[in-house]
């Protein structure tokens, strides 16, 4: 059964105030009004995807989540856990993110999604995630935008965030990040809001994760 999803209650909100303070913004907002950000609320195939997804472009990370999906079908820990690892590394993954597909999946299977991931904050909902193995700042990250859809996560080790942000107020010239992090104060309390239309200025799909 293919589960119903949910956008931020604050979408429309964050993207008027965004818009009305950052004219770059406001300009990629407008030209890539829809898909909004929404969730599923299942928090392990986001993990899954932002594991595949970790120090390879989007379009690397999309073509091994569509050769995963094709061979395990729905991505439960049950029909993760009914493949061998040589199966999982022919989708693309190396043997270090099979290792950790594999882990959090028994994680799961062990208690580790009924934590009360909602009543935590992002600090720390970040270090609960963190305690699994190949969970990264970065992946956490993935977790309170995608899944659990906080409103101002900014992830700044993020290459296609620090790309965009380069791109529109940098002309293209680098930044360090504290630089980037500065920036990033003028979208408060609306980070997350401002990152999707950040990728979205750099990569016309939709970032899944």
């Amino acid at each position: 059964m293919q589960r119903a999803e949910k956008v931020p209650e604050y979408w429309d909100v964050a993207k008027a105030e965004l818009s009305a303070a950052d004219s770059a913004l406001a300009g990629v907002i407008a030209r890539n009004e829809d898909p909004a950000l929404s969730s599923k609320g299942d928090m392990f195939p986001t993990l899954v995807s932002s594991i595949m997804g970790q120090q390879i472009s989007t379009a690397a990370a999309r073509t091994v989540r569509g050769r995963f999906e094709d061979l395990v079908g729905d991505v439960n820990p049950k029909t993760v856990l009914s493949h061998r690892p040589e199966e999982l590394r022919s989708c693309g993954l190396s043997g270090r993110k099979t290792e950790y597909i594999l882990g959090i999946a028994e994680a799961w299977q062990s208690g580790y999604a009924d934590k009360d991931w909602g009543g935590m904050s992002d600090v720390e909902a970040i270090a609960a995630l963190t305690e699994l193995r190949g969970v990264g700042n970065w992946t956490a990250e993935m977790i309170l935008i995608f899944t659990l859809l906080r409103p101002d996560v900014f992830p700044v080790d993020d290459i296609g965030v620090v790309r965009a942000v380069e791109r529109l107020y940098a002309e293209g010239g680098s930044l360090s990040t504290d630089e980037v992090l500065a920036k990033s104060q003028d979208w408060r309390p609306w980070r997350t809001v401002a990152t999707w239309y950040l990728w979205r200025s750099i990569d016309p799909e939709p970032v899944q994760y």
